[in-house]
Protein backbone atom coordinates (compact mmCIF):
# COMPACT_ATOMS: atom_id res chain seq x y z
CA UNK A 1 0.00 0.00 0.00
CA UNK A 2 1.17 3.42 -1.23
CA UNK A 3 2.38 5.62 2.17
CA UNK A 4 4.53 9.08 2.63
CA UNK A 5 8.46 8.35 2.99
CA UNK A 6 8.99 12.05 3.10
CA UNK A 7 10.27 14.31 5.67
CA UNK A 8 8.25 13.80 8.61
CA UNK A 9 8.94 17.16 10.21
CA UNK A 10 7.89 19.44 6.99
CA UNK A 11 4.46 17.74 7.58
CA UNK A 12 4.38 18.51 11.10
CA UNK A 13 5.75 22.40 10.05
CA UNK A 14 2.97 22.52 7.88
CA UNK A 15 0.14 21.31 10.28
CA UNK A 16 1.94 23.21 12.92
CA UNK A 17 1.01 20.40 14.74
CA UNK A 18 3.89 18.00 16.12
CA UNK A 19 2.35 14.72 13.88
CA UNK A 20 5.14 12.53 14.22
CA UNK A 21 5.28 12.66 18.45
CA UNK A 22 8.89 13.39 18.58
CA UNK A 23 10.20 16.07 21.18
CA UNK A 24 12.79 17.71 19.02
CA UNK A 25 9.93 18.20 16.79
CA UNK A 26 10.33 21.45 15.32
CA UNK A 27 6.87 22.42 15.64
CA UNK A 28 7.77 22.41 19.20
CA UNK A 29 10.29 24.90 19.24
CA UNK A 30 9.47 28.78 19.42
CA UNK A 31 8.35 30.57 16.18
CA UNK A 32 8.51 27.43 14.28
CA UNK A 33 6.83 28.41 11.27
CA UNK A 34 5.69 26.63 8.09
CA UNK A 35 7.76 24.99 5.74
CA UNK A 36 9.40 26.87 2.84
CA UNK A 37 12.54 29.67 3.74
CA UNK A 38 9.77 32.25 4.47
CA UNK A 39 7.09 30.52 5.74
CA UNK A 40 3.52 32.54 5.87
CA UNK A 41 5.32 36.01 5.00
CA UNK A 42 3.28 37.68 3.20
CA UNK A 43 -0.03 35.58 2.73
CA UNK A 44 -3.44 36.74 3.12
CA UNK A 45 -5.98 35.16 5.78
CA UNK A 46 -6.82 31.73 5.17
CA UNK A 47 -10.31 30.82 3.40
CA UNK A 48 -13.05 29.01 4.59
CA UNK A 49 -12.18 26.20 1.97
CA UNK A 50 -8.17 26.85 2.84
CA UNK A 51 -9.29 26.10 6.94
CA UNK A 52 -11.12 23.04 6.31
CA UNK A 53 -8.48 21.57 3.69
CA UNK A 54 -5.77 22.33 6.14
CA UNK A 55 -7.80 20.11 8.98
CA UNK A 56 -8.41 17.06 6.99
CA UNK A 57 -4.63 17.19 5.59
CA UNK A 58 -3.79 17.19 8.89
CA UNK A 59 -6.28 14.74 10.86
CA UNK A 60 -5.23 12.47 7.45
CA UNK A 61 -1.36 13.00 8.30
CA UNK A 62 -1.88 12.28 12.06
CA UNK A 63 -3.11 8.59 11.13
CA UNK A 64 -1.03 8.31 8.42
CA UNK A 65 -3.41 7.81 5.40
CA UNK A 66 -3.57 8.47 2.08
CA UNK A 67 -6.18 10.64 0.68
CA UNK A 68 -8.57 7.54 -1.33
CA UNK A 69 -8.34 5.30 2.12
CA UNK A 70 -9.50 8.59 3.72
CA UNK A 71 -12.33 9.64 1.35
CA UNK A 72 -13.34 5.59 2.14
CA UNK A 73 -13.46 5.89 5.41
CA UNK A 74 -15.40 9.23 5.01
CA UNK A 75 -17.78 7.31 3.09
CA UNK A 76 -18.44 4.75 5.39
CA UNK A 77 -18.38 7.47 8.52
CA UNK A 78 -21.20 9.30 6.55
CA UNK A 79 -23.25 6.07 6.24
CA UNK A 80 -23.03 5.11 9.98
CA UNK A 81 -25.82 6.10 12.55
CA UNK A 82 -23.24 8.11 14.43
CA UNK A 83 -22.87 11.70 14.28
CA UNK A 84 -20.24 11.50 10.71
CA UNK A 85 -17.19 13.53 12.35
CA UNK A 86 -17.52 11.24 15.35
CA UNK A 87 -17.76 8.02 13.45
CA UNK A 88 -14.72 8.94 11.41
CA UNK A 89 -12.90 9.84 14.09
CA UNK A 90 -13.61 5.99 15.58
CA UNK A 91 -12.70 4.43 12.49
CA UNK A 92 -9.28 6.18 12.40
CA UNK A 93 -9.02 5.51 15.95
CA UNK A 94 -9.54 1.51 15.97
CA UNK A 95 -6.92 0.87 12.95
CA UNK A 96 -4.70 -1.66 14.57
CA UNK A 97 -1.57 0.45 14.24
CA UNK A 98 -3.34 3.06 15.94
CA UNK A 99 -4.66 0.75 18.80
CA UNK A 100 -0.67 -0.13 18.84
CA UNK A 101 0.44 3.22 19.45
CA UNK A 102 -2.12 4.35 22.21
CA UNK A 103 -1.26 1.03 24.26
CA UNK A 104 2.26 2.44 24.27
CA UNK A 105 3.61 -1.05 22.51
CA UNK A 106 5.40 1.35 20.13
CA UNK A 107 6.78 4.55 20.52
CA UNK A 108 5.17 6.09 17.38
CA UNK A 109 2.57 5.38 14.97
CA UNK A 110 5.38 4.43 11.93
CA UNK A 111 7.24 1.66 14.15
CA UNK A 112 3.51 0.44 15.24
CA UNK A 113 3.19 0.35 11.46
CA UNK A 114 5.94 -1.42 10.91
CA UNK A 115 5.17 -4.39 14.15
CA UNK A 116 2.29 -5.04 12.16
CA UNK A 117 3.70 -5.16 8.69
CA UNK A 118 6.15 -7.47 10.01
CA UNK A 119 3.80 -9.96 11.35
CA UNK A 120 4.92 -9.39 15.15
CA UNK A 121 1.02 -8.63 15.85
CA UNK A 122 -1.98 -11.21 16.71
CA UNK A 123 -5.77 -10.11 17.34
CA UNK A 124 -7.47 -12.69 18.98
CA UNK A 125 -4.35 -14.72 18.63
CA UNK A 126 -4.61 -14.74 14.54
CA UNK A 127 -1.32 -12.71 12.99
CA UNK A 128 -2.46 -9.53 11.38
CA UNK A 129 -0.73 -7.62 9.10
CA UNK A 130 -2.69 -5.05 7.95
CA UNK A 131 -1.66 -1.61 9.68
CA UNK A 132 -5.41 -0.40 8.46
CA UNK A 133 -7.50 -3.28 10.20
CA UNK A 134 -10.05 -2.07 12.36
CA UNK A 135 -10.54 -3.86 15.90
CA UNK A 136 -13.65 -4.18 17.23
CA UNK A 137 -14.83 -4.51 21.01
CA UNK A 138 -13.85 -7.62 22.82
CA UNK A 139 -10.64 -7.78 20.53
CA UNK A 140 -7.43 -8.96 22.14
CA UNK A 141 -4.68 -7.73 20.57
CA UNK A 142 -0.59 -9.15 21.57
CA UNK A 143 3.09 -9.13 20.83
CA UNK A 144 4.84 -12.05 19.16
CA UNK A 145 6.68 -13.72 21.73
CA UNK A 146 9.76 -12.30 19.90
CA UNK A 147 8.61 -9.13 19.99
CA UNK A 148 7.39 -8.97 23.31
CA UNK A 149 11.34 -9.50 24.23
CA UNK A 150 13.16 -6.86 21.94
CA UNK A 151 15.04 -4.65 24.22
CA UNK A 152 12.87 -1.37 23.06
CA UNK A 153 9.37 -2.34 23.83
CA UNK A 154 10.65 -3.85 27.16
CA UNK A 155 12.07 -0.36 27.87
CA UNK A 156 9.10 1.33 26.65
CA UNK A 157 6.26 -0.97 28.92
CA UNK A 158 8.87 0.02 31.97
CA UNK A 159 8.91 3.97 31.06
CA UNK A 160 5.21 4.07 30.27
CA UNK A 161 3.90 1.62 33.15
CA UNK A 162 2.11 4.40 35.09
CA UNK A 163 0.88 6.36 31.97
CA UNK A 164 -3.12 6.26 32.18
CA UNK A 165 -4.32 4.69 28.59
CA UNK A 166 -7.42 5.79 26.76
CA UNK A 167 -10.86 4.86 28.78
CA UNK A 168 -11.96 2.18 25.59
CA UNK A 169 -8.23 0.01 26.25
CA UNK A 170 -6.98 -2.01 28.94
CA UNK A 171 -4.06 -3.72 28.98
CA UNK A 172 -1.66 -5.94 30.71
CA UNK A 173 2.14 -6.11 29.92
CA UNK A 174 2.16 -6.76 26.26
CA UNK A 175 -1.07 -7.53 25.80
CA UNK A 176 -4.31 -4.96 25.07
CA UNK A 177 -7.95 -5.63 25.02
CA UNK A 178 -10.82 -3.26 23.29
CA UNK A 179 -13.41 -2.26 26.32
CA UNK A 180 -15.73 0.04 24.14
CA UNK A 181 -15.87 2.08 21.27
CA UNK A 182 -14.24 5.18 21.58
CA UNK A 183 -16.71 8.46 22.14
CA UNK A 184 -15.41 12.06 20.91
CA UNK A 185 -15.07 12.79 25.04
CA UNK A 186 -12.78 10.27 25.27
CA UNK A 187 -10.01 11.52 22.49
CA UNK A 188 -8.05 14.28 22.93
CA UNK A 189 -6.89 14.73 19.74
CA UNK A 190 -6.70 18.07 19.26
CA UNK A 191 -9.19 18.05 15.91
CA UNK A 192 -12.42 19.52 14.73
CA UNK A 193 -13.80 17.18 12.76
CA UNK A 194 -17.20 19.18 12.35
CA UNK A 195 -14.52 21.00 9.46
CA UNK A 196 -13.67 17.78 7.71
CA UNK A 197 -17.90 17.06 7.46
CA UNK A 198 -18.26 20.39 5.50
CA UNK A 199 -14.83 19.83 3.53
CA UNK A 200 -16.80 16.87 2.08
CA UNK A 201 -20.28 18.42 1.95
CA UNK A 202 -19.53 21.36 -0.27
Amino acid sequence: MARYTGPKHKLCRAEGVALCGSPKCPVIRKNAGPPGQHGQKGRRKPSEYRVQLREKQKVKRMYGVLERQFKKYYTNAAASSKATGEALLAILETRLDNVIYKLNLAKSLSQARQLVSHGHVFVNNKKVTIPSYNVKIGDIISLSAKASNFDFIQKLQEETKNEKLPVWLAKKATVGKIVSSPKREDLTTDVNEKLIVEYYSR
